[in-house]
């Protein structure tokens, strides 16, 4: 079924609900009287599969702020319902169908990948449930006129210039080698690069292989002989791990490079710690360390106490979208319609940086980041303006 279609089955099915909930005298989402006590946000993301490393660290974010802000004992509390798309598009679509005509949520927190976000984004729209991603930075979703989508990351416009640009500045490339896998956040993130290089006079050759591929052979027969001074992968982890073990194993030795979907521990894992070392990796976001001060210091032991887990990857931003409608709540706003445009207002200084959205639902501050893999470890390099490769 097309996302439009659904979208109408949707809304009819939410507005019969509402009719029949009126004929039998229910509240509005919550119990006794027609007084909301309750309302259910749900959060969309790969939770179980194979890169479900980049998305559980934002929904203990997420479920950190909402625990937080249910221990103050509000008038109305929110119920956090999980919905486990393992990142895959058909998941998500089945999966917000549930959301909506079953469980009713008010907003949703994701999706947190490009492609589910893409499929899913106009039923949403149609059926007025206001998003916030945490995660998905892909440019395109933001062109699509969604009146009820947000995302509080930086989009790949901003992130694979940004990364490129560092690159040009570190290591001075005539020759670049630009790879993804045909996953809608890798094409984006590779063809940002791809144009940043070749307008700044970079020589540019490209490959793609497929998602599910194991073997990337042929991928690296062709980056060996090209001989290019930078390497540059968009794409997840998962698969940048296995890409970045077999460049290495075939005796290539380039700069590699990535972006927001590498950024986990796990690349190197995949990779091997000796393989991965050096490796670049951008980010939209700021990982707070054991060693921050004041706020991120506040959050980072909270959260190491609400988790379990020290903040990895989209922590603070799963938070802060959490917190986004926290304050909709706050302010006596319990209805989707109610939540969405409260969003166009809210302005607060976030776990991440400071929240607020333009008209189109991008955030207003796009700052990125550089971490560089280090004796095995991600370490933070600051921000990809200023940030200065070791070795």
């Amino acid at each position: 079924m097309s996302g439009a279609r659904l979208g109408r089955v949707l809304v009819l099915a939410a507005a019969t609900s509402l009719v029949l909930a009126a004929c039998a005298g229910g509240g509005g989402g919550g119990t006794g009287g027609g007084d909301v006590t309750t309302v259910k946000i749900g959060f969309m993301g790969d939770l179980t599969g194979e890169n479900s490393a980049i998305v559980i660290p934002p929904y203990n974010g997420a479920k950190m702020a909402i625990d937080e802000y249910n221990a103050t004992n509000p008038k109305v509390k929110i119920q956090l319902e999980k919905y486990d798309s393992q990142g895959k598009p058909e998941q998500a679509t089945s999966l917000i169908a549930k959301a909506i005509t079953s469980d009713k949520i008010v907003a949703l927190i994701g999706p947190a990948f490009s492609g589910e976000s893409k499929a899913i984004g106009g039923t949403l729209d149609e059926s007025k449930i206001p998003s916030i991603s945490p995660s998905a930075t892909n440019p395109g979703l933001a062109k699509n006129g969604w009146k009820y989508w947000h995302r509080v990351v930086a989009n790949d416009d901003d992130q694979g210039p940004r990364v490129a640009e560092f690159l040009l500045t570190a290591k001075a490339p005539k020759k670049a080698f630009v790879l993804s896998d045909d996953q809608e956040y890798s094409v984006g993130i590779a063809e940002a690069v791809t144009k940043t290089f070749k307008d700044k006079g970079v020589e540019v050759e490209t490959d793609k292989f497929a998602k599910d591929a194991s073997d990337y052979s042929s991928t690296v027969t062709k980056v060996k002989s090209a001989n290019p001074d930078v390497i540059f992968f968009g794409g997840y982890y998962a698969q940048g791990g296995r890409l970045l073990k077999q460049l290495r194993d075939n005796d290539v030795k380039t700069t590699f490079a990535s972006g927001d979907g590498s950024l986990d521990a796990q690349l190197v894992t995949g990779a091997g710690a000796a393989a991965a070392e050096n490796a670049v990796l951008a980010c939209p976001c700021n990982i707070p360390s054991a060693d921050v001060t004041g706020t991120l210091k506040t959050f980072f032991d909270n959260y190491k106490k609400s988790a379990g887990a020290d903040p990895a990857i989209y922590s603070t931003e799963g938070y802060d979208a959490a917190t986004a409608y926290i304050k909709a709540i706050q302010a006596g706003k319990t209805t989707s319609e109610d939540i969405n445009n409260f969003l166009s207002t809210v302005n607060f200084e976030g776990a991440s940086k400071p929240i607020k959205f333009k008209s189109n639902g991008e955030p207003e501050n796009a700052s990125i980041f550089v971490y560089q893999v280090k004796g095995g470890v991600l370490k933070l390099l600051g921000p990809s303006a200023t940030a200065k490769l070791e070795g």
